[in-house]
């Protein structure tokens, strides 16, 4: 009777862990109607687009729009201005799930959701880690990781000018220009070739902790970073963690 009663008890317990092996698997699927990252991805442009993603990072609100950073686990994703409350938009934590309507659109190479999406919250919650894109750096693939959260790794600073032609190591603008409060632009290299990377203020201000580790910079410092995948006529990633290289 017991064996019986064991054998019954582990048949409930398969069923309850297949269950939960299920609903983790919808909460990964996409809803009806919606595109798949690779269909968003061969999309055309100005085409009307509907994705659901995860919010990882909010850049801003004003004037009941917001702008995020959105990816699943396929693709990352710039959503530009969508339609927001200020209200929902406190709702938008990291790891939230969006489902987004609008249409896509590029602006000096950044493939983005245009300005006037609109947006419904879901069920689900997914943060994705940083993926390191260091090796791509120079090469056609590095753009296809657009938009995500990604890791750049054992770079070293280079000089930058400032207004008076001095080097720096950092500037307030691009073109040094600026105070705090403002983005911050650093130049890195690797293996031979410079990149120009941003602390987007938006997104990061100046009482933040990469904000604060930018203005510490010295030239020829090692760092590994995170940030986000933008692009500005290249490569130009929104950074959002800097540390000394491991």
């Amino acid at each position: 009777m017991k064996k019986i009663t064991s054998l019954l008890l582990a048949a409930v317990l398969a069923v309850a862990c297949a269950g939960c092996g299920s609903k983790g698997g919808d909460t990964d699927a996409k809803s009806e109607g919606v595109m798949t990252y690779a269909e968003y991805d061969s999309a055309a442009l100005e085409s009307e687009v509907v994705i659901e993603a995860y919010v990882q990072a909010k850049q801003s609100w004003w004037d009941n729009k917001a702008t995020v950073y959105a990816q699943d686990k396929e693709g990352g994703y710039f959503i530009y201005n969508m339609a927001c409350s200020e209200e929902d938009y406190a709702k938008l934590t990291t790891g939230t799930k969006i489902k987004v309507t609008g249409y896509k659109t590029e602006w000096s190479g950044e493939v983005e959701i245009a300005e006037g999406a609109t947006f419904e919250i879901g069920e689900g919650n997914y943060v994705a880690s940083a993926e390191d894109v260091t090796s791509l750096l120079g090469s056609d693939d590095l753009i296809k990781h657009q938009n995500k959260f990604v890791a750049f790794k054992g770079m070293t600073v280079e000089a930058s000018k400032d207004a008076d032609g001095n080097d720096a190591a950092f500037l307030y603008n691009w073109d040094g220009s600026g105070q705090e409060g403002d983005d911050l632009y650093f130049n890195v290299s690797l293996n031979g070739n410079t990149y120009t990377f941003t602390v987007e203020s938006y997104l990061c201000d100046s009482s933040t902790e990469v904000y604060k580790a930018v203005q510490a910079l010295n030239i020829g410092d090692k760092i590994d970073m995170e940030g986000f995948l933008y692009w500005y006529e290249g490569v130009n990633p929104h950074i959002t963690s800097v540390k000394a290289a491991k």
